[in-house]
């Protein structure tokens, strides 16, 4: 290593993550973004029962924006390795503003179709999923290892305080005004994001591609080095299951509400609102929580938690009980997915983070889509309340599996 290039990483090692420009450009702009994302969220499954009054439409909603993960998450994950990390954030964010301007133009000129929203939604899940790829690989190029930790939870915390604010002025905006107003402001949250990553000036990483590679051989790497990597393995695999437990939820929580407790939009902006506390709270103590208690015993017992707060759902009677009972909830996913983060950056090679990341995610969604389908499935006929049931009882299973698992002993 040359002289310029220790120069340079000591002066990282030295800086504060709130006087490092390239992390809070990043962090500044994931907060733009996720404000407009939550207005995005509350909206899009009440445009869609609006328009179709079936829960079936708003899960296969939700399906369809995971569907990016499953199809192009390993080939996403290449491209982020191969390629300049900065100028795929940039595109990723350019395309997503541009569906969403085009949202916005069939608003406004009264031709929105179901199908619109199918498409658009792929469209912006997909560039959303390789934006993510790329700012994750990012991170421990623009911070130390030591400081990995910190960073996520700065990412979380944020996340989480504008998922405190974002529902409630989305169910304010969509009861005052329109869905176009909503959408309008996510478009600008983007157009946003979009410039605070055109002003970044880190060094990008090196590419170790062999000369000759495929994207097929270089997806294969992905592959064999997460299923070498018995550390990130485990959780990979039970994050998989979480999330088809999850899915028998998320899909038709917003019908359940809607449909059968009578909620208005602001009181599901309101409801959302209320689960965000669970996730600040989360995000606050996790470093806390590392210093006394190992990443394995951690992510281990968020299980538990989250089989408490999918009981306290499934006893819920009015929309701000569910929403206590998602802060449970929230509470838990914050703190699994900051270590489950943290830990796939810290044992996974640099050159192959974007592949490893691609890779996990698509196998950990990949019963994503199985889930919600039998969700909206279920809720056009069948009482709910099993689907809560059956979510608990999936997770629970998980949580008895890795208490005697080596993964628990992870420090």
């Amino acid at each position: 290593m040359n002289t310029e290039a220790i120069g340079h990483q000591n002066k990282k090692e030295t800086k504060s993550l709130w006087r490092n420009r390239n992390f809070l450009l990043i962090w500044g702009g994931s907060i733009i973004s996720n404000f407009g994302f939550q207005l995005y969220t509350i909206a899009i499954p009440l445009l869609i029962y609006q328009i179709s009054q079936s829960a079936l439409a708003m899960s296969t909603m939700r399906m369809i924006e995971f569907f990016p993960n499953i199809f192009i998450g390993m080939i996403a994950g290449v491209l982020v390795d191969r390629y300049n990390r900065k100028k795929m954030m940039q595109w990723a964010s350019f395309i997503q503003a541009m569906s969403m301007t085009f949202l916005v133009y069939l608003l406004i000129v009264d031709q929105v179709e179901i199908w619109h929203l199918y498409i658009l939604g792929f469209a912006l899940s997909a560039s959303g999923y390789t934006f993510g790829n790329a700012q994750h690989a990012v991170l421990p190029e623009i911070v130390v290892k030591e400081q990995l930790i910190n960073a996520n939870a700065k990412f979380s915390f944020a996340q989480t305080i504008i998922g405190m604010i974002g529902p409630g002025v989305a169910g304010f905006i969509i009861a005052v005004f329109s869905f176009t107003y909503s959408f309008a402001i996510y478009t600008v949250c983007i157009f946003l994001m979009f410039l605070c990553m055109y002003f970044l000036s880190y060094h990008p990483h090196t590419s170790n591609t062999k000369e000759g590679s495929t994207i097929w051989i270089d997806m294969k790497e992905g592959i064999d080095e997460l299923f070498q990597n018995k550390i990130l393995l485990i959780p990979t695999i039970t994050v998989l299951w979480v999330n088809f437990a999850s899915s028998l939820i998320i899909g038709i929580l917003i019908f359940y509400v809607v449909d059968q407790l009578g909620s208005s939009e602001t009181e599901v902006g309101l409801m959302y609102s209320i689960s965000a506390i669970g996730g600040l709270i989360g995000a606050s103590i996790v470093g806390r929580l590392r210093k006394k208690f190992g990443r394995g015993e951690i992510y281990t017992f968020t299980l538990l938690i989250d089989v408490i707060g999918i009981i306290c759902i499934i006893a819920a009677t009015s929309w701000w009980l569910i929403g206590i009972s998602l802060a449970i909830r929230t509470f838990a996913i914050t703190i699994s997915n900051i270590v489950y983060f943290t830990i796939r950056q810290e044992f996974t090679p640099n050159h192959l983070l974007g592949r490893v990341s691609g890779t996990s995610s698509m196998l950990m969604k990949i019963t994503l889509p199985l889930g919600l389908m039998i969700s909206g499935l279920w809720a056009e006929w069948l009482p709910i309340p099993i689907l809560f049931i059956a979510s608990a009882a999936i997770i629970f299973v998980l949580f008895i599996i890795l208490l005697f698992h080596s993964f628990r002993q992870l420090d």
